[in-house]
């Protein structure tokens, strides 16, 4: 899959990127090449075995664009990242939850830099942790 990075230069080491859909990986190289080559490690290495859901790629530049990582000092490109590589142990759950109650969370969760996901799963561990000290 085609996942949307954030690339910097940096005189020293080259290239660094950030990843708009998977924050924990952090990719560098001293080319772009060597850049796109050395995100599927760093891929590999922050999610495989993980219990992070690994989300589908963003698509819309603007949504991309409108990101806090997005300062106006680097580019953005896609690199191509094989997950069959990347097991994740997470497990999908679906669940109902009121309209006006989501947008609340997905502004919070925006403002946060946190994933809707990361938001509830942070909100579960609260609440289990509480519910045991309580």
């Amino acid at each position: 899959m085609q996942y949307p990075i954030y690339v910097h230069g940096d005189s020293r080491s080259g290239f660094r990127a950030s990843f708009a859909d998977l924050p924990l990986a952090c990719a560098h190289g001293a080319t772009l090449d060597e850049l796109r080559s050395n995100a599927q490690g760093a891929v590999e290495l922050q999610y495989d075995r993980s219990e992070q859901l690994i989300p589908a790629p963003t698509g819309s530049m603007s949504e991309l664009q409108s990101l806090a990582m997005d300062d106006g000092q680097g580019i953005w490109m896609y690199v191509e990242i094989n997950l069959v590589r990347v097991t994740s142990q997470a497990v999908s759950v679906e669940f109902s939850l009121p309209e006006s109650l989501l947008r609340q969370v997905d502004a919070c969760a925006k403002q946060r830099h946190l994933t809707r996901s990361a938001f509830f799963a942070l909100a579960a561990a609260r609440e289990v942790g509480g519910h045991r000290n309580g």
